[in-house]
């Protein structure tokens, strides 16, 4: 039977730089000139960004942009939630909107120009990271488990116990039970029981939600797989019970940082021949297939992984949203 193989835990950048430089009103001569020649972009009051710079960025690489340039204009500001969690390296899902930061007074939460105030009587965790203001590993983790989709919760979780080998899971459900609001620790907990290092990715750890929800046997993650010739292979996925493996096949792999894509290509082809020699079933599937959970569950069944339980449907509608995915 094969058994997990630990990963080897890295660190993310204390503080993760702006995708795309930012320019002050200061350092252009004329900002309006440049703004209707479209030399320029508007980020935020007084903060520029260069046109082609801004176009050639990702959703979440421009949530995060719009974060440093709040950081500019708002120098005492504390970042909380996605924002947070954008700073630190841990998982964006598309555009989230609205700029994240806390105070820590009796007011109302509110929403002004791109900026959300989150305001609460309980003294928050607040740590200073590379000059700017952030709340605390677990403060942010479990700040978006209590408020986000719990796929979402348990992506951002995962990630967070990879980036730091002292943060535990007792750890965040011990500070989770610590919020003033039950509904939030009630809606925390599915994804803080269930996170895990193991999880590699965040295509990996939104699978893991989705195979529960359609209701498939739990998988066994980074499972190995040794070959006739000794190479040991490690699959994202296991189903010891059906010999089936299942792999959650992103792009990021294929991007050029691990060689070239048709390099990459073979590698991989090599990889999945040794690991189909001892299994009976091979399922694979990519973010097309997690956007439409329904396809997921025709590959893993198809593939022989057996169902256990009767699937979750509103979980499952709420995670297309969450992935901008047409309902059915």
């Amino acid at each position: 039977m094969p058994h997990p193989i630990p990963l080897h835990p890295h660190t993310v950048p204390a503080l993760v730089p702006s995708p795309v430089p930012l320019i002050g009103r200061d350092d252009v001569p004329r900002p309006d000139l440049a703004l209707r020649r479209g030399e320029l972009i508007r980020i935020r009051r007084g903060v520029y960004a260069p046109t082609d710079a801004w176009a050639a960025t990702a959703p979440w690489e421009r949530y995060l942009t719009r974060v440093h340039a709040v950081a500019l204009t708002v120098p005492d500001a504390v970042f909380s939630h996605e924002s947070a969690a954008a700073l630190r390296g841990l998982p964006i899902i598309g555009d989230p909107g609205a700029v994240h930061v806390l105070r820590s007074d009796q007011g109302t939460s509110r929403e002004n120009r791109g900026l959300r105030v989150h305001t609460s009587a309980a003294p928050a965790d607040i740590e200073p990271v590379d000059g700017l203001l952030l709340t605390g590993l677990a403060e942010t983790v479990v700040g978006i488990a209590r408020l986000r989709h719990p796929a979402y919760g348990l992506a951002v979780a995962d990630a967070a116990l990879r980036a730091a080998d002292t943060l535990t899971v007792e750890a965040l459900v011990a500070h989770n039970e610590l919020g003033a609001s039950s509904r939030g620790r009630r809606n925390a907990r599915w994804a803080l029981h269930r996170a895990t290092a193991l999880a590699e990715t965040t295509l990996e750890s939104i699978s893991r939600a989705a195979i529960e929800w359609l209701g498939f046997e739990d998988p066994v993650l980074q499972a190995g797989f040794v070959a006739v010739d000794g190479t040991v292979d490690r699959a994202d996925f296991a189903w010891p019970s059906c010999a089936v493996v299942g792999e959650a096949d992103g792009a990021l792999k294929y991007d050029g940082r691990y060689g070239t894509p048709a390099e990459v290509v073979r590698r991989e082809k090599r990889r999945e021949d040794r690991i189909r020699r001892g299994v009976a079933g091979f399922a694979r599937w990519g973010w097309t297939e997690l956007r439409d959970p329904w396809q997921l569950d025709r590959i893993l069944r198809a593939a022989g992984v057996p169902c256990v339980r009767p699937a979750q449907t509103t979980p499952l509608y709420t995670l297309q949203s969450m992935l901008g995915a047409p309902r059915r």
